[in-house]
């Protein structure tokens, strides 16, 4: 089943959107371009790999006319402001973020140098921007609706288990951005029968852990909320979802291939396929308060049936429709 669920945000959309020109001619001379995530370099490889090929066809090829400067905290939050020192001192000409609390940390040691947000989940309320439609500092890019993703994981393990009447949501203490998602999965839950757990982890011990919480409070599924401990950890959250018989969701993209239940979230090569157009831009001349935040416009969603059947669950034809992927 490979019907493309496309959701078009229209927001900050358009202005930013103009097509992609295939190998363009580059800017004069050579360019330094930053990169900050919190994650670690393996579960980044993808990004970085579509970022990459994005940046060659606008002209961009390293050795030749770009250097990329790569820093990774591996998970580690207390190592993100350093880095993000390091990159400033480097003087580069533009930085890519590759979350809120990269963001965060670069908008402290810099008001000059450019700062792309390849995934931010709500850049007003951090005060990374003035508004979506005009960011008004030297800070631009992507928001990831990563708190409204959250809600609508609810809705979709309600319309997989309709009986269900209490949901936990697993989330990092250490990630910034817990507090919003869990915030706006509570005011969806408000809307429905089902009430919500938050349990906490913030280490794979953390995570079993959490389950175990999960286990005593007599959860009925689990929403994974988007964190780099998460993804790296993607497969023990899966199997123990799957042992205690919790249909689970997740935003990041290996879930379902991991073995939990669904996946939905924000398709992530188009939105650092979107980042390199930002980058390219800035580099010719445009300031990052004048380019408009995008939010996303491709989700997808993907389901283990070998997972369903293990839960002896029944996906409704509402979310067959809408399914990108299924894996057997």
């Amino acid at each position: 089943m490979n019907n493309r669920r496309k959701l078009i945000i229209a927001l900050g959309a358009g202005v930013i959107a103009a097509p992609l020109r295939i190998f363009a001619q580059p800017v004069k001379g050579s360019v330094v371009v930053g990169f900050l995530a919190a994650e670690g370099q393996l579960s980044a490889q993808p990004a970085v790999a579509a970022f990459r090929q994005e940046l060659r066809k606008f002209g961009y090829v390293e050795g030749q006319n770009l250097t990329l400067q790569l820093r990774f905290a591996e998970g580690k939050f207390e190592l993100v402001p350093g880095l993000a020192t390091d990159l400033v001192n480097l003087k580069v000409d533009v930085i890519v973020s590759a979350g809120t609390v990269t963001t965060s940390a670069l908008q402290k040691v810099t008001s000059t140098i450019p700062i792309v947000m390849a995934s931010t989940l709500d850049p007003v309320g951090a005060g990374f921007v003035k508004s979506l439609a005009q960011p008004g500092g030297n800070i631009t890019g992507l928001s990831s609706l990563g708190a409204d993703i959250g809600a609508k994981q609810l809705e979709m393990l309600l319309r997989v288990a309709p009986k269900l009447s209490l949901v936990a949501v697993l989330l990092n203490p250490g990630n910034p951005s817990s507090s919003l998602v869990l915030k706006s999965i509570q005011s969806a839950a408000l809307k429905t029968n089902a009430k919500i757990l938050p349990v906490e982890a913030a280490s794979a011990a953390g995570i079993d852990n959490a389950f175990l919480a999960m286990a005593q409070g007599k959860a009925g599924a689990v929403i994974v909320a988007r964190d780099g401990l998460f993804l790296r950890q993607s497969r023990q959250i899966a199997e123990l979802a799957l042992k205690n018989r919790l249909p689970s969701i997740a935003e990041q993209a290996d879930y379902a291939e991991a073995g939990g239940l669904m996946r939905y979230g924000v398709n992530g090569t188009e939105q650092w396929r979107r980042a390199a157009a930002y980058v390219d831009k800035i580099l010719r001349g445009a300031r990052p308060s004048d380019l408009p935040v995008e939010q996303p416009t491709k989700f997808e969603l993907a389901i283990n049936g070998k997972t369903a059947k293990a839960l002896r669950l029944s996906i409704p034809q509402s979310i067959l429709i809408s399914v990108d992927k299924v894996l057997e």
